[in-house]
């Protein structure tokens, strides 16, 4: 089925509910922003309120299409969300005509695969988070349905229930509904193709963006919300917001990052310590947004058949320092800012791509010589085996 492109998701930073969904005539939808307010009071992250909005806007989509009232859905309602979304395709994935990457293909250079057209089993688990979450908040109320729409798996509650940190993640069945995903392992960029993206980029900001990412580990969002008085040059750092705390901390950079942004800086038309760090190109300045940075790398990718992205550059940076042997991997934990070991130990786990070399040196090794043991006599040998 075709979904009618009704609604939208709207933002309002001056009032307590910053994002809302309004229907097909503009109106706020209330039954949200009764959720979204508490959400705000439960000091939820602004980007986590806007991607439940999003999702709570599929999900709307899907209620207004069937004719259901939100208080009345089922859970046939949300297999046919999941039906759609299986088989629906993204407006996000649709390509340009210079484009000849073929969707769902692995790229040959960069050995990562090509997003495929629809949606991803992810997003299909965020759009069932989200919507499980708005009926369990209503339900706390008593209001909506009495059984939560959204299925649940037992075994995952008791999996979770009481797990100590330092235990082993336990297996557990998956809720119905729910999509199977993969564990894949961090995509970094060889230092082969990294001279190649660097000369690339055109002008200061982007090389200098680069090497502050890829030596700092920062997370794009973190990064490209920093602002002329976040860079500490004496000490060689720069700070940010954490995305996980969001606390301020400082991210260390290279003397090569710094050199590059000294010399983008030295353009600013705007030097108050306030303004924001990263700034468009075209007048008037702006704060360079996500959209536009990653706008940015897809036009290297056009031009050196590749698909690289922004998160890219943090997991290189992440490869970089734990194998170097320099660092520690708890050094490494405190600079990427990761909560558990566990993850940071996931870059220390060679990819098979990387290994190339390696492999060749293994498979052309001479084959070694075959030598009797001593307590055998060589004339027995070849009377009972021959020459």
């Amino acid at each position: 089925m075709e979904l009618p492109r009704i609604g939208s998701v709207i933002s309002d930073s001056s009032t307590v509910v910053p994002y809302g969904v309004a229907d097909a005539d503009g109106a706020r939808v209330d039954a949200i922003d009764v959720w979204v307010r508490d959400l705000v009071m439960c000091d939820r992250s602004t980007r986590t309120v806007r991607a439940y909005c999003y999702s709570l806007l599929t999900w709307f989509r899907v209620l207004w299409f069937l004719g259901v009232s939100w208080n009345h859905a089922t859970e046939s309602d949300v297999a046919a969300m999941v039906g759609w979304l299986r088989s629906a395709s993204n407006p996000q994935r649709r390509r340009s005509p210079a484009s000849t990457n073929v969707a769902g293909a692995v790229n040959l250079k960069t050995g990562k695969p090509e997003l495929a057209l629809g949606y991803s089993p992810s997003t299909i688990n965020v759009a069932l988070a989200a919507t499980y979450q708005f009926y369990a908040f209503h339900g706390h109320s008593g209001q909506g349905p009495v059984l939560n729409p959204v299925p649940q798996s037992p075994q995952r509650r008791r999996a979770l229930a009481h797990r100590s940190p330092i235990e082993s993640r336990q297996r557990h069945r998956r809720a119905r509904l729910r999509q199977k995903t993969a564990d894949t392992l961090p995509r970094s960029i060889p230092d082969s193709l990294w001279s190649e993206l660097f000369e690339v980029l055109r002008g200061p900001r982007d090389r200098a963006l680069l090497l502050c990412f890829v030596s700092s580990g920062a997370r794009a969002s973190e990064l490209l919300g920093a602002t002329n008085g976040d860079v500490d040059w004496d000490h060689q750092r720069i700070w940010v917001i954490s995305k996980g705390t969001r606390m301020r901390r400082p991210v260390p950079v290279s003397p090569e990052a710094l050199l590059w942004l000294a010399g983008y800086v030295h353009t600013a038309t705007n030097p108050d310590v306030a303004a924001p760090l990263w700034r468009t190109l075209r007048k008037p300045e702006r704060a360079l947004s996500y959209s536009a940075a990653r706008r940015v790398f897809q036009r290297v990718n056009v031009v050196l058949g590749t698909n690289w992205t922004l998160h890219d550059l943090r997991h290189t940076a992440a490869v970089r320092m734990a194998t170097d042997g320099t660092l520690t991997l708890p050094e490494v934990q405190t600079v990427l800012g990761h909560a558990d070991l566990r993850t940071t130990s996931r870059y220390t786990v060679p990819r098979m791509e990387e290994m190339v070399e390696t492999m060749a040196a293994f498979y052309a090794r001479p084959t070694p010589a075959l030598h009797l043991h001593a307590d055998y006599d060589a004339a027995d040998f070849s009377v009972v085996f021959g020459d």
